[in-house]
């Protein structure tokens, strides 16, 4: 799922800024590079996860808490970050954040221990936080309005493409060499980002806000407090917390670990699953964007989706049968594409001067949420292994009890007053 506009202000109805296009779309794919190398970031764990665990002893709460810290970082800074495009612009604020996830990749294939390669990936999600941020203003900023939700599909299709080197090719990497080395290859590949972006993207100097005077860091933090005396926004947030989460943990977390462990599938094999899984999570966000029901049945097609996804977790948990760990996980990335309609429904929920902020703190609900469920997992498998149980049960129920929970919070908590009834 891709990033929010940016926080500070609503996406213009104005036309965008001067900027031939042929020079808008080679600045776009060059941030995009960036967008592509932090959606590698955030879901390494499912490879990486059984050499960290031989070379660190790490309990599988351990390795929850190291997956869940990206997540952490990620959406903590969110806020921040958009904050700093609107003051600072797009091409600096990704440079300066930028260099933190090479730094935190090369620490991490250094890394002596686990604290060394945790911090390692705080400083990859701070660095990668503006990462998708800075595309949607790019777009905003740049091309017509008519054009957004295409070009935005664009760009969230290119950059997935990230994803998927953390399947197959990563897995084989690692399992060449160590997991060291892939951490190594990312570095390298971000830096190479990074210079792409310092040479490719140079916004005009008429680029910004317009007449309008620039917003202080006070005015914005303040205009986000605001959305949280709105009776609606709990409900929106709550169920935020979980859907992208779920999709994640099992991506970015579980995966490999799963079809190894339960199955004996080799690092390969399981890369290949969570190639397909990515694979089709790059093509369903735009199927259902095209299928938006409306206002008038939105919210009952999200909490109908996220009910089925929790019954799906619950499937795989409880089954066992490995067909179905496979397909559940494929079909988990094809039903990841229904959380588009969550982004409908915040933008239908706020007053257009609210919409880019309350956009911001979507996306901060996202990824908290995202190390809420991957530290939350991690401590139901290790009480679960403690007792001589399946963890693989206690992480897929988890998952199912957490989104459960946020369709309850979303259907009982007030809905939008504007909004469609449920």
């Amino acid at each position: 799922m891709p990033a929010p506009p940016s926080p500070s202000t609503p996406l213009p109805d104005a036309p965008p800024a001067l900027l031939p296009a042929r020079a808008a779309w080679a600045m776009l794919l060059a941030l995009v590079s960036g967008f592509a190398l932090s959606q590698a970031f955030r879901t390494i764990t499912a490879i990486m996860a059984t050499g960290l665990r031989a070379e660190f002893g790490l309990s599988a709460q351990a390795l929850g808490v190291f997956a869940g810290a990206f997540a952490f970082a990620f959406g903590t800074m969110q806020l921040f970050m958009g904050v700093g495009i609107d003051l600072y612009g797009v091409r600096r604020t990704l440079l300066v954040a930028f260099p933190l996830a090479i730094a935190g990749s090369l620490l991490s294939a250094l890394a002596p221990g686990y604290g060394v390669v945790l911090l390692g990936q705080v400083l990859i999600g701070v660095g990668c936080a503006p990462a998708f941020l800075v595309c949607t203003v790019f777009i905003a900023r740049y091309f017509a309005a008519s054009r957004f939700a295409m070009v935005s599909g664009v760009a969230m299709g290119v950059g997935g493409l990230g994803m998927l080197f953390t399947g197959t090719p990563l897995a084989w990497l690692v399992q060449q060499s160590s997991w060291r080395m892939g951490f190594a290859v990312l570095a390298v590949l971000a830096a190479l980002a990074w210079l792409l972006i310092f040479w490719k993207v140079h916004e005009p100097a008429a680029a910004g806000h317009g007449t309008q005077p620039r917003e202080s860091v006070g005015a914005a933090v303040r205009g986000f407090g605001a959305l949280f005396l709105l009776p609606h926004t709990a409900g929106i947030m709550l169920l935020a917390l979980m859907t992208y989460a779920s999709f994640l943990t099992l991506r970015g977390l579980w995966l490999g670990p799963l079809l190894i462990e339960r199955h004996g599938y080799s690092l390969v094999a399981s890369g290949n699953v969570a190639m397909l899984s990515s694979l089709v999570s790059l093509f369903t966000p735009a199927l259902f964007g095209r299928l938006d029901p409306g206002p008038g049945r939105r919210r009952r097609w999200i909490t109908g989706f996220s009910l089925l996804l929790a019954a799906l977790f619950t499937a795989v948990g409880l089954l066992h049968a490995q067909w179905l760990d496979v397909a559940g996980s494929i079909a988990v990335g094809l039903l990841s594409g229904y959380m588009v309609l969550q982004y409908a429904d915040v933008r239908s929920a706020y007053p257009a001067a609210m919409t880019g902020r309350a956009m911001a703190v979507f996306t901060m609900a996202l990824f908290l949420g995202v190390a809420l469920m991957q530290w939350a997992t991690g401590l139901a498998a290790s009480l679960a292994a403690a007792r001589g149980a399946d963890p693989y049960v206690a992480v897929m129920l988890t998952i199912a009890s957490m989104l459960a929970a946020g369709v309850l919070a979303f259907r009982l908590l007030p809905a939008p007053r504007h909004g469609p009834a449920r």
